[in-house]
């Protein structure tokens, strides 16, 4: 059963604040190692073991790193997507597939993306795991992101049983509360990837 709380908006923000400051707090070797081990129990997972499309994203400031897992995903033989900001829908994001020609650029909030190219764009009915990124995760699954919703829409129609995809967060030990308060817009994650476990919410 997913958790559900009320809890004002300045409550929430200060919940935000308490998890961006510890993940911070972590030394950025601490990160590549946390990355390392992620990447590992990643690579590991049973839908994984045979070549597939992933959508991941390009991590920035102090979340845990993707520039490694994203190049052993390749190496592995998965083809990779990654999320621009839709340039026809207000909040919602596009998937690149990278290839050897992908031009780069910074979106508005100074975050690199794929430039937009028609010939690359990803439907998400193509892609089989959607990597996540999070503030925060609690025992149920609910995730706690950056208050822009842009995830929560790009897995709304999984939600509705429209695409079939697995929804998979990655995150830094440090990220976990036992509790987080959700909206009834929020979309909860089916597995979540720290360091020391894979948190499976199937079932």
């Amino acid at each position: 059963m997913r958790f559900r709380k009320d809890i004002s908006a300045v409550a929430q923000q200060q919940l935000r604040r308490q998890l961006l400051d510890a993940r911070a707090s972590l030394s950025s070797v601490a990160r590549d190692d946390a990355a390392l081990q992620v990447g590992d129990h990643l690579l590991q997972l049973p839908e994984l073991q045979q070549p597939c499309h992933i959508g991941s994203y390009f991590s920035v400031k102090a979340e845990l790193p993707t520039h490694t897992i994203n190049e052993r995903l390749m190496a592995q033989g998965h083809q990779l997507s990654l999320p621009i900001l839709h340039p026809a829908r207000a909040g919602h994001l596009l998937y690149m597939q990278l290839n050897q020609t992908t031009k780069w650029t910074h979106n508005r909030f100074g975050i690199p993306e794929p430039e937009l190219d028609v010939r690359h764009v990803t439907p998400l009915t193509h892609i089989n795991i959607l990597l996540v990124p999070l503030v925060g995760f609690d025992a149920h699954g609910n995730r706690m992101g950056m208050g822009g919703g842009f995830y929560d829409r790009t897995l709304s129609a999984w939600r509705e049983g429209k695409i079939s995809l697995l929804p998979i967060g990655l995150a830094l030990d440090c990220q976990y509360v036992n509790e987080l308060p959700v909206q009834p817009w929020d979309v909860p994650l089916e597995l979540v990837i720290t360091p020391s476990k894979v948190w499976d919410f199937r079932g």
